[in-house]
Parts: C-alpha cells; structure tokens; sequence
C-alpha cells in the first residue's frame, strides 16, 4: 500500500492539512484575544466615551453658551447602548491589533528566510504606531478645528426668528469622530505600504516621483471624502499624506540601495539560464523519419 502523497513530511515542510490548522488556531488566538480586550473596553465604556466627547465640549465651552449647558442627546432608547458596543469594539480592535500581527507573525516567520524575517519585523512594529498616529492627530487638531467650523453655524436668534443650535446625537458625533480616526489611520499606512511594494520589487522610487502630481491630485480627493467640508480640514488630511508619500519615496530609495546585488545578478543568471534552455531545447530538436 502507499502513502497518501502530502500525509508525509518532505524535506522538513508540513503538509497543507498542518498549515490550515496551524491557521485556524492563529485566528482562534487572535478572535478570543478580541474578545477579552472588547470586554475590557466595554466595561469601560463610559469613560472611553467621556474621553472621546471632550473635543466637543470644548468646542463648546470655547464658543460660548449664553447659560446654556453643554449637554449630547441620544434620540432612540438603545442608542447610547449600541454606542458603546461600536465603540468598545472599535478600542477593542485597536487594542488588539498586536495580537493579531503577533499572531500572523507566529505563522508567517518559520517559512520565511532570515533576511526576510528582518525585512518584515520593522512593518509589523511601524503599522500600529502609524495608525496611533493619524488617530491622535485626528482628536487633538483635525476634529477641534472641524467642530468650530460646525458651530460657526449657529444663530442666536432674535425678534421674530428663531435660534439654530447644535444638539449633538450620541451615535452621529461617535461615527464622524471613528470615520476621522479611521481614515486619517489608514491613510498614515501609506508609507508602510509603498515600502513594502519596494521591497519586493512592484514599485520603484524612480516610479513614485514620477507619478507625484497624479498621487497630489489622488490625495486632495481623499481628502475631500474623508473630511468634513471645509478647506483647512481638507487641508489637514492632505498635507500630512503628500509628506508621507514623499516619506514613502525616500524609503524606497534605501531599500533599493540595500537590496543586494546578488538578487539583480540572479535574475540574470536565470534569464540566461533560461534562453540557454530554449536554444538547447531547439537544436535538439529531433527530425521526423
């Protein structure tokens, strides 16, 4: 009888079956890593959200109440509550975002070479800093400057007209506040990315700058979408992704320059090798009798 091909180890690599399941218990770690920091986060929910609200009671507090209390509303029984479950997630999420590369770490790292292990560990550190980052610059100056913008709206009112007056709702101020942080974290992964397409090859630092203006262009889009209406926003969001993309430049010029020469004169070795073959293959090539 013979063995069932891929139940045996050949030369030291594990069978498919061993690396779905070694998957499957990188995600259960990941998943019941999440939800324990989801708990945690939820437990502290009011306080995280106290936290989070202190951008518009400023905002508030600055322009001036006219004996009015700065107060946020919720409009449904179960906003406030599915609020916090959104928001406990999304710090959850956050929080945990080093179990899950150390995780994908743990998977990756025993089939990769040892100059490749020291390419990969710097972007795995540099992912979560970069999007703290976009985050923190997001609470303490994009959002306080959009919230002024907002309430430059208000109208005190007078004989005969009415007053126009935020009342902020709990979930919609959340959910402009994360889709800020969220954005502005992405976008921070700019440079992350771009180094690591140079790394293997997909892009050039030749290339990048010669496609700037179209990337200025691309990014003052972005920009439009991502932020609230106002130009200093826009601005806010744009200014910082233009200089990280020249970042992004000029780490791929260090990449290329400590790539080693051996890997251009491999692919040339085997470009030959390869048109060798193809001669061989031709003059050997055996006539019909």
């Amino acid at each position: 009888m013979t063995a069932v091909a891929g139940d045996q180890d050949d030369g030291g690599k594990m069978p498919l079956l061993d690396h779905l399941i070694e998957l499957r218990q990188r995600l259960l770690w990941s998943v019941v890593g999440l939800v324990v920091v989801f708990l945690g986060c939820f437990f502290f929910a009011e306080p995280i959200f106290n936290f989070l609200q202190h951008p518009l009671a400023s905002a508030l507090l600055d322009r001036g109440l006219d004996g009015r209390v700065p107060r946020i509303i919720f409009t449904g029984p179960a906003e406030v509550f599915f609020t916090y479950v959104k928001m406990a997630f999304f710090a959850a999420a956050f929080l945990s975002c080093p179990i899950f590369l150390s995780q994908i770490w743990l998977f990756v790292a025993p089939g990769l070479y040892k100059n490749e292990k020291t390419a990969l560990a710097p972007f795995l550190v540099a992912t979560p800093i970069l999007f703290f980052i976009g985050g923190a610059l997001v609470y303490y100056i994009i959002f306080p400057v959009a919230l002024k913008f907002f309430l430059s709206f208000e109208v005190a009112g007078g004989e005969g007209t009415l007053p126009i007056e935020l009342e902020a709702r709990v979930s919609e101020y959340f959910s402009l506040l994360m889709k800020l942080i969220f954005a502005f974290g992405l976008c921070f992964q700019l440079p992350v990315i771009m180094t690591l397409l140079a790394r293997v090859g997909l892009a050039t630092s030749k290339g990048m700058a010669a496609k700037r203006k179209y990337a200025i262009v691309g990014v003052f889009v972005v920009a439009a979408i991502f932020t609230p209406p106002d130009p200093v926003s826009q601005l806010m969001l744009a200014i910082p992704i233009v200089l990280l993309y020249e970042i992004s430049i000029y780490m791929a010029k260090l990449v290329e320059k400590k790539r080693p020469k051996d890997e251009y004169d491999d692919d040339d070795v085997d470009e030959d090798d390869m048109d060798d073959d193809e001669d061989t293959g031709a003059d050997t090539e055996v006539a019909p009798t």
